[in-house]
C-alpha cells in the first residue's frame, strides 16, 4: 500500500475487504483511508490530537476525538471485526488495560510498536549512556511521547499473561519486514495481530 508508513500497510493488506474497523489512534487518518478507498472498509476512528481529527474529517472520515485509556469504554462489545491500535500503545497509561478494551470491542486487534530493544537502542545506551534519537524515535526522551518502552519480548509476555491468541506477527527493520528469528534485537517495529 503506496505511501502508508510500513507498519499501516502491513496492517492494510491483512484487514479483510468489507470489514468493520476502529483505528484507534487514528493521526491523521491515512490508514482509515486507504482502507475505505481500496477495501471498502467501513472505518471509524478516535483519536486524541483535535488538529488530526479536523484533518480526518475534512477527508470524509468518520473521526471523533477521544483517549483510548477511558474512551474505548462507551463501545459496546464485539462492535468492530478489528480495533487497531498503531504506534499508540506505548503512549497510554495502561497498555494492559488498552489491549483488552481493544479485544473487547474488536473481534481481533492490530498492535504496532516501536521495539525499544533494537540493537541501536542497546548501543546508544550502553555505549553512549543515553536514550537514543533515531529517524524512527525522532525526538529526546523528555519530548517523547512515549511513557512505557515496550520491547517484543515484553508484548509477547503480555499478551501470553492474558491468555490472548497471536493470530499473526510481522517485523520490520527500517521499511522492510525482515524475518521473526531474533526479532527481539533486530526489529525496529512489531505488528501483532490477536484475538480472544
Amino acid at each position: 500500500m503506496t505511501g502508508l508508513r510500513p507498519d499501516l500497510a502491513l496492517i492494510a493488506a491483512h484487514v479483510e475487504p468489507g470489514a468493520r474497523v476502529l483505528d484507534v489512534g487514528c493521526g491523521d487518518g491515512a490508514l482509515m483511508a486507504v482502507l475505505r478507498d481500496t477495501r471498502q472498509v467501513d472505518a471509524r476512528g478516535l483519536e486524541l490530537d483535535q488538529h488530526n481529527v479536523a484533518e480526518c474529517v475534512a477527508r470524509g472520515l468518520s473521526v471523533i476525538q477521544g483517549d483510548a485509556d477511558v474512551d474505548l469504554a462507551y463501545y459496546p462489545d464485539a462492535s468492530f471485526d478489528y480495533a487497531i491500535l498503531s504506534q499508540t500503545l506505548q503512549t497510554t497509561k495502561r497498555p494492559d488495560l488498552v489491549l483488552g478494551e481493544l479485544l473487547r470491542v474488536g473481534r481481533k486487534a492490530f498492535v504496532s510498536f516501536p521495539n525499544f530493544a533494537h540493537w541501536r537502542v542497546r548501543a546508544s545506551l550502553l555505549w553512549g549512556g543515553r536514550m537514543p534519537v533515531t529517524r524512527l524515535l525522532p525526538v529526546a526522551w523528555y519530548e517523547t511521547p512515549n511513557i512505557h518502552h515496550v520491547t517484543v519480548r515484553d508484548f509477547r509476555a503480555l499478551v501470553a499473561d492474558n491468555g490472548y491468541r497471536m493470530e499473526g506477527e510481522w517485523f520490520l527493520s527500517g521499511d522492510r519486514t525482515i524475518s521473526p528469528a531474533a526479532a527481539a534485537w533486530r526489529a525496529e517495529h512489531a505488528v501483532f495481530l490477536l484475538s480472544r
